[in-house]
């Protein structure tokens, strides 16, 4: 055997245990794209998933506008859970989910949520346009449903067009909440799951305020990992999964 070809042997065999290998991570790792709002619910989630499904799950949460538009431009995701079913809805449109994976898994609220210390007595959605509120933060509306929900709960209160000049977006809910936590605002309107992440007072905005905040999730097509994602998904929208959501304030 000449040299040549005992090189390009060699090469052939280290590409193929190269993708080997590159198969077998991926086989152990369950890829979850998820909103902000979930980051508490699902590392509990992702917990108890791992520890009976022996499959790592590594998370990616953010806006879910933000993160639809990166499963759009092919994001390796297998699996993910919106802070709107809408989204899904579009990836869905676009042929990009399992169609028979995509479920309503829970129903947000929002709150007003101001640092414990804070003098300022805001225990309803029309307490925000006392003048001693300066800033009050909320998601992107743009891009994230929780902002969404804030903007239509202002909107229907009337009192929108006079706190527009007040606002700070935040880039998803848990920034949002950052915001308030360094005193960069007074205010933040967030989901009712990131109440008890700071040390802060908490009033829930009534419902009727905005449209519900119904999260959905599917299984993104083109998964290496279906079965695992489907487990991870059925996991989330089952009675143990329901359970964690419930602890996070989740409907």
């Amino acid at each position: 055997m000449s040299t040549r070809v005992i090189i390009f042997t060699l090469c052939v065999i280290g590409l193929i245990s190269a993708c080997k290998n590159k198969s077998e991570t991926a086989a152990r790792e369950l890829h979850v794209a998820a909103a902000a709002d979930l980051i508490p619910a699902f590392e509990e989630i992702g917990h108890e998933f791992e520890a009976t499904h022996k499959i790592k799950v590594v998370f990616s949460f953010g806006s879910t506008g933000l993160l639809t538009r990166q499963i759009e431009n092919g994001a390796p995701m297998d699996v993910f859970a919106a802070a709107s079913v809408d989204f899904i809805d579009q990836l869905e449109q676009k042929g990009l989910i399992v169609p028979d994976t995509k479920a309503v898994y829970a129903r947000g609220r929002i709150i007003l949520w101001l640092p414990k210390d804070s003098k300022l007595k805001v225990e309803k959605i029309n307490d925000l346009t006392d003048a001693n509120v300066k800033r009050i933060a909320i998601a992107n509306p743009d891009h994230a449903p929780y902002g969404m929900a804030a903007r239509e709960a202002m909107q229907t209160a009337g009192i929108w067009d006079s706190l527009k000049s007040k606002l700070v977006y935040g880039d998803n809910i848990r920034q949002t909440m950052q915001f308030a936590e360094t005193g960069n605002v007074d205010v933040a309107i967030i989901a009712l799951s990131l109440s008890g992440q700071g040390d802060g007072r908490w009033f829930i905005i009534p419902q009727e305020l905005h449209k519900p905040i119904n999260q959905g999730l599917a299984v993104i097509k083109g998964t290496q990992n279906e079965q695992a994602a489907r487990d991870f998904a059925s996991f989330v929208a089952g009675s143990q999964g329901k359970s964690i959501l419930a602890k996070y304030g989740f409907e």
